[in-house]
């Protein structure tokens, strides 16, 4: 029997690691959306020209974040995969983040994590152990992302893999 997307638990019993859902493969414009009346993936929007997703980003299924959508994920991938690929994740840190729009402000926090299979070792375990310069192009991107939109997005702080995966479980459904 299919378990649908969207009701996938969000950590595999088996080995512990985040089942991440990607929406929206690296280096691609193209912002899509898994509708779960339907089943499908919808297009959400374009990015702007010139810009791409930098890593693969989803969302950890059975969540629920302050925004009302599941709990959002970008994956340190060094290869994109595709939509609706569920990748087998190890978390490694969060952005926290809040974003306006309209003159409302909300939580909108970014989870940090890695692919780690049986073969694929991840390169880094810890958000702490990711490149400074390449944390500052992720965050660069929200920001540029949002704006786009004509929404704002703060950082407001980092925090590491356990502080991630407590913000998971609070999130689940």
């Amino acid at each position: 029997m299919s378990v649908p997307l969207h009701q996938l638990p969000a950590f595999d019993s088996d080995n512990g690691l985040a089942n991440v859902v990607v929406d929206s493969p690296r280096g691609s414009r193209n912002k899509y959306k898994f509708d779960p009346k339907t089943g499908i993936w919808r297009l959400s929007k374009l990015l702007p020209a010139g810009a791409c997703f930098p890593f693969d980003f989803g969302f950890i299924p059975s969540t629920k974040g302050d925004d009302g959508d599941p709990i959002d994920v970008m994956v340190l991938s060094p290869e994109p995969s595709f939509a609706g690929c569920v990748l087998p994740c190890l978390l490694i840190g969060i952005l926290d983040a809040e974003q306006t729009e309209n003159g409302t402000t909300d939580r909108n926090d970014r989870l940090i994590a890695v692919v780690k299979t049986k073969y694929n070792p991840p390169e880094f375990e810890n958000i702490d152990a990711v490149p400074e310069s390449q944390l500052h192009e992720i965050e660069h991107f929200f920001k540029s992302y949002n704006e786009a939109q004509g929404r704002q997005f703060k950082v407001l702080g980092r925090r590491g893999p356990q502080d991630a995966a407590n913000a998971v479980k609070a999130a689940s459904r």
